[in-house]
């Protein structure tokens, strides 16, 4: 499927692995231009090396989401690099302080909320001249079912996600009349190095096979995942391209579920 986006010059946020990186592949795939960005060079050097993109067509900048001033060279690094960009993926996050919440210090929720809410208002912020320039842009954020399906135990990340989406719908009225269009993904459970390693963790407290932890947290945690596995990465990176590209023209403030069922509630 044409998706309308080749020539097209895209940012993706946490795009060393996971959701960013199976986004920037398809993104790479549909002739758009795109830069991967994280905190760790060497890691995003490796996924660059396996995106196997065509000679100019992707690059790799490190960044951290919660220093302006590294916002700011990334900002730089990405104009000498490919000039003004027409698509930002934010997909940067962390789980960030668990426990219930009598358990969780203000370190734990600053901490959060400065990586998982302030850290797209950050980037958002540096990148936003660029994203008006040309009267065509997409912008779409990583969210959670967490945002509308809060956790105990992930208060302050449920917190910052439900943040995401009053920020995106925000957005989404404030410059879609310049051709801006603003929207999130909500993931559920899927198979990415965050929820390996929560399930690692879950695997030693309870002593069984990470399998069984898996299959034990579907069924006690995610009652409603109707199928009953791990989502995979490409699966919501498929509905994050479609937010990028020319299709979803009139799609705007909207928050598309990838989850399974695991929202109980229409």
């Amino acid at each position: 499927m044409d998706l309308g986006i080749t020539g097209k010059k895209a940012l993706v946020t946490g795009g060393d692995s996971g959701i960013g990186w199976h986004t920037a592949r398809m993104l790479l795939d549909e002739g758009a231009t795109v830069v991967i960005s994280d905190q760790d060079q060497e890691s995003l050097d490796a996924a660059a090396t396996e995106l196997r993109a065509p000679k100019g067509r992707l690059h790799a900048f490190a960044a951290d989401i919660t220093s302006l001033d590294s916002l700011s060279a990334l900002h730089e690094q990405v104009q000498q690099a490919v000039g003004d960009i027409d698509i930002l993926v934010q997909s940067a996050g962390v789980t960030g302080a668990q426990g219930l919440f009598h358990e969780i210090t203000d370190e734990g929720w600053t901490k959060t909320i400065d990586i998982d809410l302030l850290g797209p208002v950050r980037l958002v912020r540096q990148f936003l001249p660029s994203l008006r320039k040309g009267g065509w842009g997409r912008l779409v954020f990583l969210a959670s079912e967490d945002a509308v399906q809060p956790y105990d135990d992930e208060l302050p990340y449920c917190a910052a996600k439900a943040g995401i989406l009053a920020l995106a719908k925000g957005l989404s009225r404030s410059y879609a009349r310049e051709g801006l269009l603003v929207n999130c993904v909500s993931p559920a459970f899927i198979h990415t190095p965050m929820t390996d390693a929560m399930m690692q963790k879950r695997s030693k407290e309870l002593g069984v096979p990470t399998k069984q932890a898996i299959a034990s947290f579907l069924d006690e945690e995610r009652p409603y995942m109707e199928l009953k596995r791990r989502g995979e990465p490409e699966e919501v990176a498929a509905v994050v391209a479609f937010l990028c590209s020319g299709l979803a023209s009139f799609v705007n403030g909207s928050n598309y579920r990838v989850d399974s069922g695991s929202v109980a509630t229409i």
